[in-house]
């Protein structure tokens, strides 16, 4: 399963702290689209997608929230709880967020503008494309 979760270095002192991310030194790829996720009433679920191309870093800035990925084989889930520390998410990748806390707000940076042609919104649809890929 291609994904890591990528430790950034924090900067501060006794005013507060601050996490400052670069294309291609923190982040492995450039920057094309910036979103965020907030209000998220407890138990919805959001995502329900893969992507054909596009990359992206999870980061919850404030709050908690879980990630489930699935590549068709294989299964991860994982807790985003720290301004300090991103998922990177490959292509190809079904995700799906969840359990966020009252106060969560998830921040994606993404690799490519948006392309709704580049969505995998169907799951048994992913299956199909994934093991065709294998064969």
């Amino acid at each position: 399963m291609e994904y890591k979760i990528i430790k950034f270095q924090e900067h501060g002192d006794q005013r507060g702290m601050l996490v400052a991310l670069e294309d291609n030194k923190e982040l492995p790829f450039q920057i094309k689209r910036v979103y965020y996720l907030y209000g998220t009433k407890s138990g919805e679920r959001r995502g329900f997608h893969a992507h054909k191309e596009l990359q992206q870093i999870l980061i919850c800035i404030h709050g908690s929230c879980k990630i489930h990925l699935d590549n068709g084989t294989d299964t991860a889930e994982v807790l985003l709880d720290k301004p300090t520390e991103g998922l990177y998410v490959s292509h190809n990748m079904w995700r799906e967020m969840y359990d966020f806390s009252k106060d969560a707000v998830l921040l994606v940076l993404a690799s490519e503008c948006y392309n709704e042609k580049d969505y995998i919104r169907n799951y048994d649809e992913f299956i199909k494309l994934t093991r065709k890929k294998d064969n």
